[in-house]
């Protein structure tokens, strides 16, 4: 029971596929509280998932780039103080993923959205629940690795180097709070996110290659067990991190033949 007596904010649960409605489940199985955020249309896809969790959760409406969502989310919030934040959010326009010009083929518009939603959303949903912390709490973050271009990820790759670069000076703000902010980066897995990626699927067959480990793109439980282990205190001393959950792949650097 790594979360017993905890509560827990997970975003970005729509289907039972992806790894916050996995990491929601095993919250609720290691003892948390656990309350979801949604918004708009996907309001109703989350509430039908929510119901195949082990019990089912709060859900309080949250768009990251709404000023009135945030500003008013702590106080929204059916139970506090939290003890952990997990961010789970990300968006790019189809202009910003696989366009024939790569980096060329967006407007700044578009790349103003992805960065506002899958960058600048990590700081502003920190600040948001800021109030409601608990000491010692942790913010854990889903992330795809950025260290190196992939095909067809284009400004999204961009969004999650900022966000890594985000988490490391979270880091720095509130770990004189006690507060905690890591990174998981798991390797690619078949969520609804990642469906929307042209190109992905050479991604997914490259990667079984590559990692000493093998990697399953339907299994998003090795990741959320992940987060669920930083979420508690068997992680006290570690913050600003990037916890890798890919197979190993992004230790290799080219599969064997």
């Amino acid at each position: 029971m790594l979360l017993a007596d905890r509560t827990v904010l997970v975003t970005g649960v729509l289907t039972p596929s992806s790894i916050a409605f996995t990491v929601a489940r095993l919250a609720q199985e290691q003892g948390a509280t656990v309350v979801l955020t949604s918004f708009g249309r996907a309001l109703a896809v989350t509430r039908r998932a929510v119901r195949r969790l082990p019990t089912e959760a709060e859900v309080v409406e949250l768009d990251v780039t709404d000023a009135d969502h945030l500003a008013t989310l702590a106080d929204r919030l059916p139970s506090t103080p939290l003890h952990g934040v997990v961010h789970s959010v990300g968006f790019a326009p189809a202009d910003c993923l696989g366009h024939d010009d790569g980096l060329f083929g967006a407007s700044w518009e578009d790349v103003a959205t992805a960065l506002q939603v899958s960058t600048w959303s990590l700081p502003a949903l920190a600040k948001a629940v800021r109030p409601a912390l608990a000491e010692r709490a942790s913010v854990v973050g889903l992330d795809f690795d950025a260290s190196v271009a992939w095909p067809a990820y284009d400004w999204m790759g961009v969004a999650k180097a900022g966000l890594e670069s985000a988490s490391r000076y979270l880091a720095r703000d509130l770990g004189p709070d006690g507060v905690r902010v890591n990174l998981v980066a798991a390797g690619p897995l078949r969520t609804v996110a990642a469906r929307s990626i042209p190109g992905f699927a050479h991604i997914e067959e490259s990667w079984n290659r590559t990692a000493p480990l093998g990697w399953d793109v339907d299994d998003p439980e090795p990741a959320a067990r992940a987060v669920v282990a930083l979420l508690s205190d068997w992680f006290p001393a570690t913050t600003g991190e990037i916890v890798h959950v890919d197979g190993g792949a992004h230790a290799i650097g080219i599969a064997s033949p």
